[in-house]
């Protein structure tokens, strides 16, 4: 039997707070290990002016009405805030919820809600990566109760900086969202302690032989890195039943179906035919998953996930 672990992101668009708040409740009293939040400021699926709340706030208000789930980004922008910033936040997390904090990260990517909020987007991908490792670092050392000192010509000038209190895990766990080859894996094997990737099963059969030769080359060793597989579930007694669910979901955020048709991630279908696919994900290393849930938060699917393709992955 292999044990598996399965958390939600709940969309923060397209939603109200009553309703994000009963799902956040609902997931906590399922059992699922973590609950996740999107940093972004305009919606990223339909139309972008439609309402989406901030990830961090939403975190902070889902851990006061939780009492066991774990909360964190999926993943932080990281041009959004001074990495400073951002480990104060995430320490201040710990805290609010006693011990739940996870901090999600990752180099960004969505240059219109950049460019209208006014917020420096870098020269290119490339460089946000550069921007990325460098503040991972800094917010590791930070979280451990360093001083950190920025190097001469780095992107972030620290002075000396420390912060009180500490959180209160003894190594508040990162998570690196993303897989790109040269840089994100490189940064993924030097600090994550969870790394978040999605895709088809030979691009991740891929993508971990990458992060495996960064971890060699840092002299780490990859076991230490919990893999997590993003999906889209949309669970019912049939596949067509399940697209239907799904139809109406992408309806409400606004979505046209042309614009997801090439997105791989929507899983929608029987228990048995996601826990067929799932398996082997698990077999590759991938034994935690996170789907990503749409508003109006479907219980049916929250309820089947954990309560029925858990099982039947972990039996297979």
């Amino acid at each position: 039997m292999t044990d598996t672990k399965f958390g939600v992101l709940l969309w923060n668009q397209a939603t109200d707070w009553p309703s994000y708040a009963a799902a956040a409740r609902r997931l906590d009293e399922l059992g699922y290990e973590h609950i996740w939040a999107w940093d972004h400021l305009y919606a990223i699926f339909g139309d972008p002016y439609q309402p989406i709340f901030e990830g961090w706030s939403s975190l902070v208000g889902a851990a006061g009405i939780t009492k066991r789930i774990r909360l964190g980004l999926l993943v932080g922008a990281n041009t959004f805030r001074n990495p400073g910033v951002v480990a104060k936040t995430a320490a201040t997390l710990d805290h609010v919820s006693e011990g739940r904090a996870i901090l999600g990260i990752g180099g960004a990517w969505m240059e219109p809600e950049h460019t209208a909020h006014g917020i420096e987007f870098g020269t290119g991908f490339g460089q946000r990566l550069d921007w990325l490792d460098e503040s991972v670092g800094a917010m590791r050392a930070l979280l451990d109760g360093e001083e950190v000192t920025s190097e001469p010509g780095a992107h972030y000038q620290f002075d000396h900086l420390r912060h009180q209190p500490l959180p209160i895990q003894k190594r508040l766990p990162i998570m690196i969202g993303g897989s790109g080859e040269k840089k994100t894996l490189r940064t993924v094997a030097k600090y994550a302690d969870l790394w978040n990737a999605m895709g088809t099963l030979e691009k991740m059969r891929h993508k971990v032989e990458v992060l495996r030769g960064h971890c060699d080359a840092v002299g780490r060793d990859i076991a230490d890195i919990e893999f997590t597989l993003g999906i889209k579930a949309t669970i019912r007694d049939s596949a067509a039943e399940a697209d239907k669910v799904w139809k109406a979901a992408m309806e409400h955020n606004r979505t046209p179906l042309a614009n997801v048709a090439d997105d791989d991630t929507f899983w929608n279908g029987t228990p048995e035919q996601l826990a067929e696919k799932l398996a082997p994900y698990v077999e590759l290393g991938f034994r935690t998953v996170i789907s990503e849930q749409p508003a109006p938060y479907d219980d049916e699917t929250l309820e089947r996930l954990i309560g029925q393709v858990k099982p039947l992955v972990e039996a297979g």
